[in-house]
């Protein structure tokens, strides 16, 4: 049957602490949303959740939500479901795009429409591209599925013939790719399915005239251009019936419809309310988090076909579920859906995966996760300590949160990345264990100019650093 789902985007900034914390809480609440995307979470997912009294988030994405979440193993990182109803979920993405280079600024400052087309299918059509794909096949299966997000770019419906002039930025029409990317996939942009004429409804998130935090604030500026960049799109078989902004203040003559005192982020918030047909998931098996410490209860959620003799059975990374370490059933005959709680005590730090079995014994579904002790610190290392100029430069690291933001940074070596900029930089990919190469696709410069380096392993879209390893790169 249908239901209504309210969902809402908010870049909170600083982890929501710039200004006033409970601001951030008392906005989800006002707003009536049923989960909410976070941008900057600064590692303060649970922190947020814990504040509303939400039992379910997930630092990978940076959800909270007061309806379960079901991390599928097939998601990895760019989507999870949310039970909306018994049984019956919706898929749910939240990106961050890239910031730099700024597509309003580049027209600002004289870009031709060639020049900033360049730019924007470089800066973010590839990191948008694989999550639309991904999101919008589940929608072909039926699946309810939801894109939002700080994207960090203005929409395709708002730069058009009849806006030209309405603000300092917008000289000329222009096909925002990243937006036609995410529709090609089937998404519709819920606040235009709502409020049509961005003439009458700008909807603007970005800049907020959020109180002075660290003698920062661009709502303030005069020269900072103005746009909507913040977003909820739906696929599949959802249908908007209201959206609205979030925001402070004065802020209605540009779309905030319900305002907050005082409001905590640079960015506005979007909320949309959606009648939702859920949907059966397909056969999964997952852990509640991804990372425990030893001796943790491990609760495995999973959904299968509910036939005799079906079992969950927990293995070491790699193994064959005859090697199980731990095998319970999942139920009686007929339990489709259902959760069931595993001891890691005795079990020795590292990698593990849940397997939901069949009748007989066939494996249905695969997810892992890792245990390791209490107060575990990040690794992080280079593959060589030298490398010739445009080499590649091979980064893994280890016992890292997990979080969907985490990221890896090059910096002059030693640099306060507090105060210093990066250079390089790559996420992470929600990994605990992982390994990436920085090179010409990485964002950034490249190659590499001789001199020596740091390479710091930072928390969820912040800049607080956990982990470094030195590297020079030769001429």
């Amino acid at each position: 049957e249908t239901v209504q789902l309210t969902v809402m985007e908010f870049n909170v900034e600083y982890g929501g602490t710039g200004v006033d914390f409970s601001s951030v809480p008392a906005a989800i609440q006002a707003a009536g949303a049923d989960v909410v995307g976070i941008e900057e979470a600064y590692a303060n997912t649970a922190k947020i959740a814990e504040a509303l009294g939400w039992p379910y988030y997930d630092p990978r994405l940076q959800l909270v939500s007061r309806l379960p979440l079901i991390d599928p193993p097939e998601g990895k990182g760019v989507y999870t479901f949310v039970e909306v109803a018994p049984g019956r979920v919706a898929a749910i993405g939240n990106v961050h795009l890239p910031s730099a280079p700024y597509g309003p600024n580049l027209v600002r400052d004289g870009a031709t429409p060639k020049e900033l087309m360049e730019k924007e299918e470089r800066a973010r059509v590839p990191d948008i591209t694989p999550v639309a794909e991904k999101l919008g096949a589940l929608a072909d299966r039926g699946i309810p599925s939801f894109l939002m997000g700080d994207f960090n770019t203005p929409s395709h419906l708002d730069w058009t013939d009849a806006m030209v002039g309405a603000r300092s930025q917008l000289k000329y029409a222009f096909d925002w790719p990243v937006g036609e990317v995410v529709e090609g996939q089937g998404f519709v942009d819920s606040y235009r399915e709502v409020h049509p004429d961005p003439t009458t409804d700008p909807g603007i998130t970005w800049p907020a005239a959020r109180p002075r935090s660290g003698g920062y604030n661009p709502g303030l500026n005069p020269d900072a251009p103005r746009d909507r960049i913040d977003y909820v799109y739906a696929a599949g078989p959802a249908t908007a019936t209201d959206s609205m902004i979030v925001g402070e203040d004065g802020g209605q003559d540009e779309g905030v419809d319900l305002t907050i005192d005082p409001w905590p982020s640079d960015h506005r918030a979007i909320v949309s309310t959606f009648d939702v047909t859920p949907a059966v998931p397909p056969t999964l098996v997952t852990t509640s988090q991804r990372l425990f410490e030893t001796g943790e209860d491990v609760p495995v959620t999973f959904h299968g076909p509910g036939e005799d003799g079906e079992t969950l059975a927990i293995v070491r990374a790699g193994d064959d579920p005859s090697n199980a370490l731990d095998v319970q059933p999942t139920g009686s005959v007929g339990t489709t859906d259902g959760t069931v709680t595993f001891s890691s005590a005795g079990w020795s730090p590292g990698g593990y995966e849940a397997v939901l079995r069949g009748a007989g014994g066939a494996e249905l579904s695969r997810s892992p996760f890792w245990i390791q002790e209490a107060g575990t610190e990040t690794v992080v290392e280079t593959d060589r300590p030298s490398y010739a100029g445009g080499d590649p430069i091979g980064v893994s690291w280890h016992a890292a949160p997990g979080n969907r933001f985490d990221w890896v940074g090059i910096y002059k070596r030693g640099a306060n990345p507090h105060v210093a900029s990066y250079i390089l930089w790559l996420y992470t990919g929600a990994t605990i264990d992982g390994s990436t190469v920085l090179d010409q696709d990485a964002n950034g410069p490249w190659p590499l100019k001789p001199g020596r380096y740091s390479v710091y392993v930072l928390v969820d879209d912040s800049y607080r650093k956990i982990a470094e390893a030195n590297f020079r790169v030769t001429a």
